[in-house]
């Protein structure tokens, strides 16, 4: 693999790399549960109602980055559960992440 390449679930636009996630809401708990078709599937414990998931959504992935809120966009998906956010924090740094959150993503 190429030093540069990029796990499935990322892509590279301009500057910022975008992730792909799958949401699930009105779970229990909200975390990262594997990869699904190409996307980081997440279980969201907000309901899908008035951006209630959405907000969501996007704090915990910048809580999980350690990053502010403002470096975290939906650009992508505010209605349905296939959803693209801009990141703009490292590539090497997201990468990690996904190496802890997805353990086996590399194999």
């Amino acid at each position: 693999m190429a030093a540069d390449a990029l796990p499935g679930c990322l892509e590279r636009h301009g500057d910022r790399l975008w992730l792909a996630v799958s949401v699930v809401p009105n779970a229990k708990r909200t975390g990262a549960d594997g990869l699904h078709d190409g996307a980081l599937r997440v279980r969201l414990a907000a309901p899908p109602v008035d951006g209630k998931a959405n907000e969501t959504l996007v704090a915990w992935l910048a809580g999980e980055l350690g990053v502010p809120r403002r470096r975290v966009e939906l650009v992508r998906g505010q209605t349905a559960r296939r959803k693209w956010l801009a990141l703009d924090v490292g590539q090497a740094e997201v990468i990690a992440w996904l190496g802890r959150v997805l353990p086996m993503a590399g194999t």
